[in-house]
């Protein structure tokens, strides 16, 4: 006993109906042509996830139903089940809508609403209470949304009225270790609940969120029947049993970095072309963060979408120079070099008269960044083309970036990578069979802002191994500085780490969103006070 189901692992748009509206009917039509007895679509399809403050609009909602409407009249036999925020008795739900013979079957709303890390659900939404159990051909099906199947209760409550399988919609974003969770999670699930479990997941990138899709299935004995590819749209059909299943499915296995980085391909992608942006541009230092940067930006949009700038001063090295015209010939893409000496002078000379006897120091360095950073918006002004940032989420905790200099963008793909993934992925890309598409050297050589004599990143922070482990015990374990010191760091140097990181909040306020990768990135993830003494109690158990 089985009953025939389509998946849609779809890539909506917030706020786009029209576009919405047509990938779903597209995924309805195939769905139909496979003569699948159902069709199941993500969390908040239909307005794309998430929405935020839109829902706050009666006109956004009122487009809701419309959509609803357009939707309804090609469902024909097939059972369709959609995630859309609906109104009842003027309280708003997340809700999966269950359509058949143009007409709305039953509507379910999420009974456990997320508010924490990147989600706001209850800002939005009331929380639904009951079950939704509904007959698919003869058979008794339970709906969940996301973070229903997270908890006990839903599936038990679903079980408890009869249901034989769970269908759950999901918007579950991206992040380096997700994967694993969901896997022996559903697992979980389906044996707990002696159901057979369909998961379907959004795929695709809204701002700093990416959803990498991985839609999946197992049967009532917890055993994988069905794994959708991750980061990729497509409309999958499957036999859901209603029995154990005859044979396993291995999980696809993935290493940390190649998930990363499809990830960060994607981020980018989505952000240029959902905002209708005809290309990139970045400034490539011949550094290691600019190199990853132009990868990332040539897999997401092609060469010919991407043009590259390097900026020399009278500290910048020959092989910086060298490195950074080897990678763009490598790549393809639209490279020139324009010096900043003559505009750093003119700043320079500007300001003689209100900097005479005092000694030069991180205000010249800046300047320096501050005039690549003109140049670049200027350049993505004329040519309509977004600048992306290339710092890196070390760079960004510390304060180790200048604003309104190598901080100007519109999108910061590696603003959630620490610096030694960055390493990681650059050997990862080379690693792909392409040829060395970042130069050994950017690799290897000591990583340099190149803003001062012989300079080198050491000078101003700790080992990058050592600032990795220490920032992410701090920002993402919430440990306090004696606890970090505790594990064999050293109590001056975590506490120096620390203080930078209260200290730097405003400047990551005024920065590009990127890609989120962490369990803890700068954004939705992180909303700490600027105007704050609590460094000085950094000491204290937390």
């Amino acid at each position: 006993m089985s009953l025939k189901l389509s998946i849609a692992q779809v890539n909506p748009t917030v706020g786009s109906f029209k576009h919405n509206i047509q990938l779903i009917i597209d995924a309805i039509e195939q769905a139909k042509a496979n003569k699948d007895d159902a069709i199941l679509f993500p969390e908040l399809v239909l307005t794309g996830y998430p929405p935020e403050d839109l829902l706050f609009r009666p006109a956004f909602l009122e487009q809701v139903e419309n959509a609803l409407e357009d939707i309804a009249k090609v469902t024909n036999s097939i059972t369709t089940i959609i995630g859309v925020p609906l109104l009842k008795n003027k309280q708003l739900y997340n809700c999966a809508c269950v359509i058949k013979n143009g007409q709305r079957q039953e509507i379910y709303a999420k009974q456990h609403l997320p508010n924490y890390r990147v989600f706001d659900e209850k800002r939005y939404f009331k929380r639904g209470k009951e079950s939704c159990v509904i007959d698919i051909n003869g058979h008794k099906v339970g709906l969940l949304i996301c973070e229903d199947i997270w908890r006990e209760g839903p599936a038990k409550k679903a079980v408890k009225e009869g249901a034989e399988a769970l269908f759950v919609l999901n918007a579950s974003p991206f992040r380096a270790d997700k994967s694993e969770e969901r896997l022996a999670l559903l697992k979980k699930r389906s044996l707990d609940s002696n159901c057979s479990v369909a998961y379907a997941n959004l795929v695709g990138a809204q701002d700093e969120l990416v959803f990498d899709g991985e839609s999946l299935a197992f049967d009532k004995a917890g055993q994988l029947i069905f794994q959708a590819p991750s980061f990729e749209a497509g409309v999958y059909s499957l036999e859901i049993p209603f029995e154990k299943a005859n044979k396993a499915l291995e999980p696809r296995q993935s290493t940390k970095q190649q998930r990363i980085y499809n990830a960060l391909v994607l981020g980018v992608k989505d952000y240029v072309h959902k905002n209708g942006f005809p290309g990139v541009m970045l400034g490539l230092s011949g550094g290691i963060d600019s190199a990853l940067t132009m990868a990332i930006a040539v897999d997401a949009l092609g060469a010919e979408n991407v043009e590259a700038i390097m900026m020399p001063f009278r500290y910048t090295a020959d092989i910086s120079k060298q490195d950074a015209s080897k990678q763009a010939r490598t790549q393809g893409v639209k490279y020139r070099e324009i010096p900043i000496e003559p505009i750093f002078n003119s700043f320079v000379d500007a300001l003689s008269d209100e900097f005479e006897g005092l000694e030069n120091d991180v205000t010249e360095e800046n300047i320096q960044a501050r005039s690549r950073g003109v140049l670049l918006m200027a350049m993505s002004n004329k040519l309509g083309k977004m600048l992306l940032a290339t710092g890196n989420k070390s760079e960004m905790a510390v304060g180790y970036a200048t604003l309104y200099g190598d901080m100007a963008g519109g999108y910061a793909p590696l603003k959630d990578v620490f610096k030694t993934m960055v390493y990681d992925l650059s050997r990862y890309r080379n690693s792909l069979g392409d040829g060395e598409i970042i130069p050994d050297r950017v690799i290897t050589r000591p990583p340099s802002a190149e803003l001062a004599p012989d300079q080198i990143d050491e000078d101003s922070l700790p080992p990058y191994d050592i600032l990795d482990a220490v920032l992410r015990l701090f920002i993402e374990e919430f440990q306090s500085v004696d606890q970090i010191a505790s594990l064999g760091y050293e109590h001056e140097t975590v506490e120096r780490v620390a203080n930078l990181v209260l200290l730097n909040e405003y400047k990551r306020r005024q920065s590009a969103p990127g890609v989120r990768i962490t369990k803890r990135a700068f954004g939705k993830d992180r909303r700490y006070p600027i105007t704050s003494h609590y460094r000085w109690h950094l000491s204290q158990k937390q």
